[in-house]
């Protein structure tokens, strides 16, 4: 019997997907479950108990096998991605000591030892102290060690939500190089976990043993185990083959291998991602995150808060869209497309720069957003725009500083995500960029992206260059209008570009006077 088919387990912030693909990139079975994104004890906190996401995996996996005729034995192995920079503590008997704490969490840990020695005097001479100071802050194993030291002396293993899921599926505490993405001594460029003597272990305080193993992209995680089978009805024995986290998966499963085509994630977090082979640094001193294929490197160019200004707005402002939807059983997607076609491009003047959430080094930690050129003419329909024209205008920004840094120019764009269903984001985004933009022929980029890699993984496909040209295409494409985007060209050069420039001096008087963001 042919292995034909791939199992991925795409585990987001808000809900779990088991998604079966043919070795053409078709998705033919799908299931999907649930749940609340995070719980809040504090404000800014983010936390979820880890055995939310494994009831989560287990029910859509059960789902899968029970609402459709799935020949299991045709399945050839399993892949994993995950929401990015969720950590999970662990005891010696694999069971979480705490709740996970997601990527969404904002605490901050004050009064640590700053990084000393001859990596502290650097950091001083190279004006990155305080960026120093900051990462520590921010890093969640710091957190713990320091208000929750009897769960730190507890914990066996200090793992990412992959590693987690990876150590349910198969008994294995090993996690995918592709994973690696947030507040931890990992080394970028070489792609493993930081020699001894790098300062990374001084920012992050995590012993050595604490972490997993790590395995290439394509590489062997493990096999599922018979109590992961009888938990899920996966069949036990089937290899689970390391993918990478979501992000990085969704740029080859939207088709963005070759460096000058862009995938950009219209998420909670926007960004725009290449792949290349060579390590850059879009931003200095930034790295690269770990690629979906082996060995290469996303580079990557980040708006942090993003399409959450797009939910935030429909909250706040939408009412009257969500009822009318509610009422016509429409998308509401369907409605704010119409709302935003009703103003011209441009927004007649009404400018947004979408800092909600200070930055490192671009934006640096004192930004803050900003909404310029009202007038009386304005409504929640231009301000509904002026906010996705924001987004796309930061994403320009990020494919010029990617150009520049890695001398390649970007000539195509994909766009996945759930703001790319938006036909009015996708129009907006070909008039900035000047450029085609295309949504991948599936919805489920990210599960797809994971599936090319167990493909590669298993000899399903020779390479990624066959792997990611039989099993991606190009959906509905979106032809830039000339005339917008003259307009979007003069807006973004004369007014966008000079905003930041010219507002950072009042953020930091605002920082100084109200205290934050904090130092």
């Amino acid at each position: 019997m042919n292995r034909d088919l791939i199992l991925t387990i795409d585990n987001g912030t808000q809900s779990v997907r088991a998604l079966i693909f043919d070795l053409q990139g078709n998705l033919l079975h799908k299931s999907q479950v649930y749940f609340e994104p995070y719980i809040s004890l504090k404000p800014g906190w983010a936390e979820q108990d880890p055995d939310v996401f494994w009831a989560a995996i287990c029910a859509a996996c059960r789902q899968l096998w029970a609402a459709n005729e799935i020949d299991k034995e045709r399945i050839a192995g399993v892949g994993l991605t995950t929401q990015r920079a969720t950590v999970v503590n662990v005891g010696k008997d694999g069971r979480p000591l705490r709740p996970a704490i997601l990527w969404l969490d904002q605490r901050r840990t004050e009064g640590l030892k700053p990084v000393g020695g001859l990596w502290g005097l650097g950091f001083t001479l190279a004006r990155m102290k305080e960026t120093a100071v900051y990462l520590q802050s921010e890093v969640e194993a710091n957190w713990i060690n320091k208000h929750q030291p009897e769960i730190w002396a507890k914990t066996h293993k200090y793992l990412y939500l992959s590693g987690y899921l990876t150590h349910k599926l198969t008994g294995r505490y090993a996690d995918s190089v592709g994973c690696q993405v947030g507040y931890m001594p990992f080394d970028y460029k070489a792609q493993n976990w930081s020699k001894s003597w790098d300062w990374k272990w001084q920012v992050v305080n995590v012993p050595r043993s604490y972490l997993p193993e790590l395995v290439q992209p394509t590489e062997r995680l493990g096999t599922i185990t018979a109590a992961a089978a009888e938990a899920t009805g996966i069949p036990a024995g089937l290899p689970l083959i390391a993918a990478a986290a979501d992000k990085a998966c969704e740029v080859i499963g939207s088709g963005a291998l070759a460096p000058n085509i862009a995938a950009l994630s219209f998420g909670t977090t926007a960004t725009i991602n290449t792949t290349h082979k060579k390590y850059v640094e879009v931003i200095p001193l930034l790295p690269p995150y770990p690629s979906a294929v082996p060995h290469a490197y996303n580079l990557e160019f980040q708006v942090f808060r993003g399409f959450w200004m797009v939910t935030w707005f429909r909250q706040e402002f939408g009412l009257r869209e969500e009822q009318l939807a509610s009422e016509r059983g429409l998308p509401t997607e369907e409605l704010f497309d119409h709302l935003v076609a009703d103003v011209p491009p441009g927004s007649m003047g009404l400018m947004l720069q979408p800092f909600w959430s200070p930055g490192l080094r671009v934006p640096g930690p004192e930004a803050k957003g900003a909404i310029i050129g009202w007038g009386d003419v304005h409504t929640r329909g231009h301000f509904y725009r002026a906010i996705l024209e924001g987004i796309v205008y930061a994403l320009r920004e990020g494919k010029e500083r990617t150009e520049k840094r890695s001398n390649v120019a970007i000539t195509e764009l994909r766009a996945a995500g759930g703001g790319s269903q938006s036909d009015a984001a996708m129009q907006i985004t070909a008039d900035v960029f000047g450029l085609p933009a295309s949504r991948p022929h599936v919805y489920e980029a990210s599960g797809l992206g994971a599936a090319i890699d167990v493909a590669v993984g298993l000899g399903l496909h020779g390479d990624f260059d066959t792997a990611v040209s039989a099993m991606t295409r190009v959906g509905d494409t979106f032809e830039p209008n000339a005339a917008n985007h003259r307009l979007y060209n003069d807006l973004y050069h004369g007014v966008y570009k000079k905003m930041y420039k010219n507002l950072k001096p009042l953020y930091e008087t605002i920082r100084d006077v109200t205290g934050y963001p904090a130092r």
